[in-house]
């Protein structure tokens, strides 16, 4: 975290109400420098610069609570066996007006300071910088590597080097005799993942703490060793400033820095961030979570998803999720032979829902799966629902465009609309974008069930409620705005 301004703790007394698009966390997701979200007795924690933290319920809503003594920036946490290592910057990025920094490590049972085993250890320091060499000890990452179990750490801002020191996994401090090794240059706040035999280093790149005038964004390296080199998809050695761009400013959005990742489920990844300011809440630093994508083994943002009116497409063959209605026909036949070349060329009117619901049955309507015509039983209007929410987004109404007729799960592992929305948790629906850019779409509850089930293509016109299989495309859903 490189300070332009100091900042002090924020009071802040502003709450997002779920109207419209909403890209960042609701509740109060006031937040600088968030550690990785971690998941502790049933509840999400991050962590961030000045003590605090956020906890949320179901990793939509945030609200301050989190406790993590010691002061400092930028945090990070790992969870290793059934503890959870915490490290931190004590000092340094020009707090206190220097760069004389230090890296502090310390464990605890739980997240959870209302839990009795909620008790954090002495901090132990695992690196430091004198102010005048070419590091700067703070913005810890850490890697718990999935291939040895060696533990990692990478730390430093733009006043020099980043620099990675190996940590014993057993008591977070740093391996006897490990000296650190210079990695990447011109960024800060970084994180190592792993993924499919290569190390990828994240990095901030650009300024930070100015508010909507910050530059922030985070680009990457990989490597297929974690010591490095890390090259960008050009070959640049991020030791000579190379990175691939992951994520910059959008929208509302400004200054995205310190990437983490989390994976929910299988073809489901996320990575959080803070925005340096996000302007519909007050230009104020908050929590994003994003979908996390892979394109040609690189790591991408992907895009909450947004309400609208959509075709629901299933990526098995392209066919669309409709409502089980009597096809009805519209106004002419086939206008080719014998035109009259004198008579004017005039649009002809798309069918309207007027033109057909008064055929449509009153009660319940199955729904299944067919060639997309643009017609109204094949268009649906999704919107988030207020307070509802799972890890990283809303839960969703899909309901026919122009109508309350709301899809909905059933007993029997099925899909039906009924003729109107009431909130009813099988009418909730969480739609998550994959790693491949496609969608997953699950209700929030199968009634009479505890199983977790997804909305499936079992046949080119049969949808059904079934385990989500990342490897097969009748897991796969598409969202088509015509």
């Amino acid at each position: 975290m490189k300070l332009k301004i100091k900042i002090t703790g924020l009071t802040v007394l502003l709450s997002l109400l779920l109207t419209g698009t909403v890209a960042a966390q609701i509740g109060e997701p006031f937040i600088h420098d968030p550690s990785t979200i971690m998941e502790s007795d049933g509840k999400y924690y991050t962590f961030g610069t000045g003590g605090g933290g956020l906890i949320s319920e179901d990793g939509w809503t945030w609200n301050g609570g989190a406790v993590r003594p010691g002061g400092g920036a930028a945090p990070d946490v790992v969870k290793i066996g059934d503890r959870y290592l915490i490290a931190y910057g004590a000092t340094g990025g020009g707090l206190g007006g220097g760069h004389n920094g230090r890296i502090l490590t310390m464990w605890n049972k739980t997240l959870d300071p209302n839990s009795p085993d909620f008790k954090y250890t002495e901090p132990v320091e695992v690196a430091s910088s004198d102010g005048n060499e070419d590091n700067d000890a703070i913005d810890p990452g850490l890697l718990l590597d999935p291939t040895d179990g060696k533990l990692w750490l990478s730390y430093g801002t733009y006043f020099g080097f980043i620099r990675l020191i190996e940590l014993d996994p057993k008591t977070g401090k740093r391996v006897e005799g490990n000296k650190p090794k210079n990695i990447a240059i011109d960024c800060e706040a970084t994180d190592l993942i792993y993924r499919d035999g290569w190390y990828y280093l994240l990095g901030t790149h650009g300024t930070c703490c100015d508010g909507a005038n910050s530059t922030y964004n985070i680009v990457v390296g990989r490597s297929r060793k974690v010591t490095g080199p890390y090259l960008d998809n050009m070959g640049r050695d991020m030791l000579k400033g190379g990175g691939k761009m992951v994520i910059a400013a959008s929208d509302r959005l400004i200054g995205p820095g310190h990437f983490g990742r989390m994976i929910p489920g299988d073809g489901v990844e996320k990575m959080s961030c803070h925005y340096e300011a996000d302007l519909d809440q007050g230009g104020y630093s908050v929590l994003g979570i994003r979908p996390l994508l892979w394109e040609n083994e690189w790591p991408v943002a992907g895009d909450n998803f947004k309400e609208g009116t959509y075709e629901i497409e299933s990526k098995r063959r392209g066919y669309a999720l409709e409502l089980v209605v009597d096809f009805t026909r519209m106004p002419g036949g086939m206008r080719w032979f014998n035109r009259n070349k004198k008579e004017p060329v005039k649009p002809v009117p798309t069918q309207q829902l007027a033109d057909v619901i008064k055929t449509w049955p009153t009660g319940n309507i199955d729904v299944r799966i067919g060639d997309y015509m643009g017609r109204p039983h094949q268009k649906w209007t999704i919107t988030p629902v207020a307070g509802e929410g799972h890890f990283g987004g809303p839960y969703y109404k899909i309901i026919i465009t122009g109508t309350d007729r709301a899809l909905a799960a059933t007993a029997n592992a099925e899909l039906i609309t009924v003729p109107a929305f009431t909130g009813a948790p099988e009418q909730l629906w969480r739609i998550d974008q994959l790693t491949d850019r496609s969608y997953r779409i699950m209700p929030k509850v199968v009634p009479d069930s505890n199983k977790k089930l997804a909305l499936v293509s079992s046949g080119d016109s049969s949808p059904t409620l079934a385990a989500f299989d990342f490897s097969s495309d009748n897991s796969k859903w598409y969202f088509k705005n015509h």
